[in-house]
């Protein structure tokens, strides 16, 4: 029978990389339900009958290519035919969880608060984690049923196990040859030897190579389903409205209004929301239009008051000017930082937006007690927990399915969603389809902080930085998310991440060997929620960095790219995609006139360089013409992977250097739609190349890597165009 703790129970030397995680028990039993006519091979695969293969995902496909990377992982060591692979997502179970991305997700600082976390860690995309988390874990499935696939058909044979291999889903020992599907069953009742091997047997045929995406063929016909797709017997449909950011309730609605509304079914009040509920998602919104809700704000002292782009600028000067946390600290900052000749610059960003393709959406249903969920979740265990709360019942009776997410950029780590479809599904005692207009979805975002930098340094005559501190306003946003994704922290941890935010200046470190410097943390209260957008804090510390180090170069009179690569030291990595990204690029220096710009971030064990050609629009509005990327991210398990995330990492970077951010008037965000967002068209897009960097280094993280220093190269490109320097993200020559 299968051992090895059911084909590995989660992670292997990955946990170990989180002291928090040490002593937690992981014999949790696979609860993967094998259907008719598949044999189960413990908790990650499953064979048909057919040949096809199964492989359990864990993680949310939100275009990343998780299911496809994960599988392919699993199909290497198995030897499989690529086309007979699928995926499902994994049932919730702890031998899932995903401590590496919930200690990256918060910066480290959850490994340094042993008590952080009452329970095991959840299941959670995030982090940019899923290749370091579940590699090992995938192919040691893969290998382990290879190996069982081969002792039952030796033991047909009567030949030697160890002399068998797989191939394209069969067995091979000289000219005999079984597939698959003629020997799962048989297979699932062998035993596993100790140790196992790796890589042999036929394996090692995919990794490396550009396998076709899993989840592409359903995407481009139209068949995929997200939540808002699900449909089910006497299904209605509710739009929602819900009060201002701050202490709103709702004090009145003109139910008959909405009453008068063909197929409008019923109106749902809460202090928080009301929901029309209808036959049709249309009517819903009309008679969510119609019925006119009204919500009363708490804006006296001590309940938020009114929030809007200048109190928001208020707080971060505030915060500046009050004393800050440090974060990080090597030497003497303060000595070299005295006295004339310290080059310093200021820097703001705005509130950043998720915009998503997807808006928020949920579909539940309610019956005999049971509560079934279809819902976009990057953490379903979280989700569940949510729905519960909500609505009133035991997290045992609720079912969650996890649908693919259409975007999310961190959106789906919140389940506001999820909770008000519970509670409407209990309500109604029918199944009900919730999603969030675009409007609400920009209105009641988590938006990523607005934040503000101080930055100070001293050169010596050679041009080198002998000192560097960086004051950085924000919020405390880790905490923030802490309290919604770890409801079990315990209040000593909730008060340390409250108190000098690890996530809140995270990538803030310079990657350059200083020999003194300080990274402080000024906590700003915004009075604006606040969440992980991708990138995190590495979208602002990054530009806060980079467009600083290029300023330090032109100060010390020395071309921008050489300047970098002197002050990284023993940094190689970061030194070869800087000179890669600018051979490819064509860099010229970044003289006067050339609108040429470069940056580079190191960021989940990955390294990156950005070289950015710019210049102002005829309008005033940057206008990029060519992004050039070096990346070394370690070893590749699939290469067109890696680059369709840089891609669309390049493109997400520069959608927030340009725009993708709002401001705030009396409590209410200013974008309602993408038409108020500045989002870069198909015909702002530039030209753009991507040189992956061969390497044999552990795979780093790859979804967020490229987001960073687009915003600062482009900065630094329009500086060479124009000799005017953007302090202000997004850019705006006036800002």
């Amino acid at each position: 029978m299968i051992s090895r703790r059911g084909i590995v129970a989660g992670g292997g030397a990955g946990i170990g990389l989180v002291v928090a995680w040490g002593l937690w028990p992981r014999d949790y039993a696979p609860t993967l339900v094998a259907n008719p006519g598949e044999t189960a091979f413990g908790a990650w695969l499953k064979i048909g009958s057919d040949g096809h293969v199964t492989v359990a995902v864990p993680q949310a496909e939100h275009g990343q290519g998780a299911y496809t990377a994960l599988a392919q992982i699993v199909a290497d060591e198995l030897g499989a035919d690529w086309r007979t692979v699928g995926v499902e997502p994994a049932p919730l179970n702890p031998l899932y969880a995903n401590p590496v991305g919930l200690n990256a997700l918060f910066e480290g600082m959850l490994g340094a608060i042993p008590d952080a976390v009452a329970g095991p860690a959840p299941m959670l995309t995030g982090g940019s984690s899923t290749i370091r988390m579940f590699e090992e874990a995938c192919r040691t499935a893969g290998a382990a049923a290879r190996v069982l696939l081969c002792k039952a058909a030796a033991r047909r044979w009567d030949a030697d196990w160890a002399q068998c291999r797989t191939e394209a889903g069969f067995v091979v020992a000289g000219a005999k040859k079984l597939r698959f599907a003629a020997l799962a069953e048989e297979a699932a009742r062998e035993t596993l030897p100790e140790p196992l091997a790796f890589g042999v047997q036929g394996a090692g045929r995919l990794v490396g190579t550009s396998v076709p995406r899993i989840d592409t063929p359903a995407k481009v016909d139209g068949s995929a389903n997200f939540a808002g797709d699900v449909r089910l017997a006497d299904m209605v449909h509710a739009a929602i409205r819900q009060g201002p950011v701050g202490d709103s309730r709702l004090v009145g609605v003109d139910r008959a209004a909405a009453e008068r509304i063909r197929g409008v079914v019923q109106v749902v009040e809460t202090p928080r929301w009301v929901a029309a509920v209808a036959t049709t998602g249309w009517a819903a919104q009309r008679a969510l239009d119609a019925m006119h809700p009204r919500f009363a704000t708490g804006l006296e002292p001590g309940r938020g008051g009114v929030v809007d782009s200048a109190s928001i600028d208020r707080a971060l000067t505030a915060a500046l000017d009050a004393p800050g946390i440090g974060m990080a600290k090597a030497g003497d900052v303060a000595g070299p930082l005295r006295g004339a000749g310290v080059v310093t610059a200021a820097y703001r960003v705005a509130l950043g937006v998720h915009a998503a393709i997807e808006t928020r959406s949920a579909t539940a249903s309610y019956r005999d007690g049971r509560l079934e969920l279809w819902v976009q979740t990057q953490a379903p265990g979280l989700a569940r927990a949510a729905a519960a709360r909500a609505a009133g019942i035991a997290e045992a009776q609720v079912v969650v399915h996890p649908m693919p997410v259409g975007g999310s950029f961190g959106a789906a780590l919140e389940h506001d969603a999820a909770e008000q479809a519970a509670v409407l599904a209990v309500t109604l005692k029918r199944p009900v389809s919730l999603v969030w207009s675009r409007g609400e979805d920009l209105l009641h975002d988590r938006y990523r902080p607005a934040a503000a930098a101080r930055m100070a340094a001293r050169l010596a005559p050679n041009g080198r930085i002998l000192a560097w501190r960086a004051q950085i306003a924000a919020p405390s946003t880790g905490a923030e998310l802490a309290r919604r994704i770890m409801p079990g922290a315990t209040t000593r941890a909730a008060t340390a991440m409250a108190r000098g935010d690890a996530y809140a200046v995270g990538g803030a470190l310079p990657a350059y060997a200083i020999p003194a410097y300080a990274i402080d943390h000024h906590v700003a209260d915004l009075g604006v929620p606040t969440g992980h957008l991708r990138g995190g804090a590495h979208g602002y510390t990054a530009f806060f960095t980079e467009s600083f180090v290029d300023e330090l170069a032109r100060v010390a009179g020395t071309e921008p790219m050489s300047y970098r690569i002197g002050m990284l030291g023993g940094g190689a990595r970061l030194a070869r995609c800087l000179s890669t990204a600018a051979s490819l690029g064509g860099w010229d220096g970044g003289v006067a006139g050339s609108g040429q710009g470069i940056a580079c971030h190191a960021f989940r064990g990955s390294f990156i360089a950005v070289m950015a050609e710019a210049h102002p629009g005829a309008d005033g509005r940057p206008v990029v013409e060519r992004l050039v990327a070096a990346v070394d991210c370690g070893a590749h398990i699939n290469p067109d992977l890696i680059r369709q995330q840089i891609e669309g990492g390049l493109i997400f970077g520069m959608a927030t250097a340009l725009g993708a951010a709002t401001g705030f008037t009396r409590n209410l965000a200013d974008a309602r739609g993408f038409a108020d967002l500045a989002l870069p068209r198909l015909a702002d897009t530039p030209d753009i190349t991507v040189e992956l960097i061969r390497s044999d280094e552990a795979p780093g993280g790859v979804g967020e890597l490229a987001v960073p220093p687009v915003a600062p190269a482009i900065a630094n490109a329009l500086f060479s165009a124009t000799g005017f320097r953007i302090r202000n993200l997004p850019l705006r020559p006036s800002a």
